[in-house]
């Protein structure tokens, strides 16, 4: 019997497996690859499996049930992790629920269906290249669809759970300077809006506009980037009005649109002003929610994230989980969000000393998050090239999207009956 009890103890000290009850993807400093943590984690749940995201915890650590091919997984993709053994975990979850420590287990039980607006779907559209979040979907290997005008106006958002938008002009203007949209890109809008019986591209632009904030408001999940943010509250506000200068749609601006816009009508923003020129290359900002201007950018400018209260305010507190609690600036079409535009009731998750950088907020049934700038390890200024994320796996910047990609998985599936 004694022999029988060394030769099983010898076992488990070689295969600490035959006790492993979870695998522990840690989050903090010590994690070899942050970002394709987040596609161990969609994996999962897209095989029903369910992941739990303990929140504050080693920077927001993952907790799944162990198998021997989630571990080899983690080898695979270079991701750190630890089996833990039942006691442990019991362990662990115990001191995570205490009530005198800012932490919690949020249990996710769905992988979202994700969509991205992008106008490579009709045309090559090169300037997406660089689009951070179609790069961190396709480098953490999270599964995603592409739509645009077109799929929208048949519809097609009902498919979808989550929707991001990113450097996209809602106003008609083609971007404004022109020079980040080839003539390809142009045609392929003017081609849509024609087909659907529009007679300019801003109509056109309005009514995806509108749709896609019903879509957020009918239980959808809105994440936006750079003039996606900007433009599409823009547009919203501006119904009805003519905003184009006559360079892009060959007439004037309404004299008095500054004093018809309709802030009811916006997501997040209000009381802002329009940049309206009938210059050939006006300049970059749509509006005066654009904070990019009018301070200096250095090397080590940085905005800071909020602490909230992991079991009461488990929102935010996800939406926020990161390694570090500063993350670098970085500019984009929109740099940075004036801080008097934004709407009461929308909450800062994030700020620099003179803008605010990362804002969330609710919509009828549905949630937004809005998040400045192009791309979090992109150069300084314009952005030809695409980011290699295999040099910045730990991006804390990048870390924000993908939260927001994890976080439709917090709500519950419903029932059927």
């Amino acid at each position: 019997m004694g022999k029988m009890w060394t030769f099983f103890s010898l076992l488990v000290l070689l295969s600490p497996s035959l006790l492993a009850n979870s695998i522990l993807i840690p989050m903090d400093v010590q994690q070899t690859n942050h970002l394709k943590a987040y596609g161990l984690a969609y994996r999962e749940l897209k095989a029903d499996r369910e992941v739990d995201w303990l929140v504050n915890y080693r920077g927001g650590s993952f907790l799944m049930k162990y198998t021997s091919e989630l571990e080899l997984e983690c080898k695979l993709r270079s991701v750190s992790y630890e089996v833990v053994t039942e006691s442990v975990e019991q362990s662990m979850i115990q001191s995570i629920t205490n009530p005198d420590v800012n932490m919690d287990v949020v249990k996710l039980y769905k992988a979202a269906k994700i969509v991205v607006y992008s106008p490579i779907k009709v045309s090559k559209a090169s300037f997406e290249d660089t689009d951070a979040v179609l790069l961190v979907l396709n480098y953490a290997e999270i599964p995603y669809e592409v739509v645009y005008d077109e799929e929208i106006l048949k519809g097609d958002l009902h498919l979808y759970d989550w929707l991001h938008l990113h450097h996209e002009d809602f106003t008609g203007q083609f971007g404004r300077n022109r020079r980040r949209m080839s003539a390809a890109d142009l045609e392929a809008q003017k081609a849509i809006a024609e087909k659907y019986h529009f007679k300019k591209v801003s109509q056109l632009k309005l009514e995806v506009a509108r749709t896609i904030k019903e879509f957020c408001a009918g239980g959808g999940y809105l994440f936006a980037m750079c003039s996606g943010t900007e433009s599409l509250d823009v547009a919203l506000a501006a119904e009805g009005l003519d905003i184009v200068p006559s360079v892009f749609d060959g007439d004037g601006v309404d004299p008095k649109a500054q004093q018809k816009l309709d802030f009811s009508k916006t997501i997040a923003f209000q009381d802002f002003e329009l940049e309206v020129s009938d210059e050939d290359f006006p300049g970059m900002s749509f509006s005066s929610i654009n904070a990019s201007s009018g301070y200096g950018w250095g090397d080590e400018t940085y905005f800071s994230l909020f602490d909230f209260s992991a079991k009461w305010d488990v929102i935010p507190s996800l939406l926020v989980q990161n390694h570090e609690s500063t993350i670098r600036e970085f500019f984009g079409q929109t740099s940075a969000f004036n801080k008097k535009t934004l709407k009461p009731g929308v909450l800062v998750l994030g700020q620099s000393q003179s803008t605010y950088r990362y804002v969330y907020g609710e919509l009828g049934k549905g949630q937004f998050t809005f998040y400045s700038g192009h791309d979090p390890e992109g150069q300084r200024g314009f952005h030809r090239m695409p980011t290699d994320l295999n040099l910045h796996p730990n991006s804390p910047g990048y870390r924000l999207i993908l939260n927001n990609v994890l976080f439709p998985s917090a709500r519950k599936k419903q029932r059927k009956t």
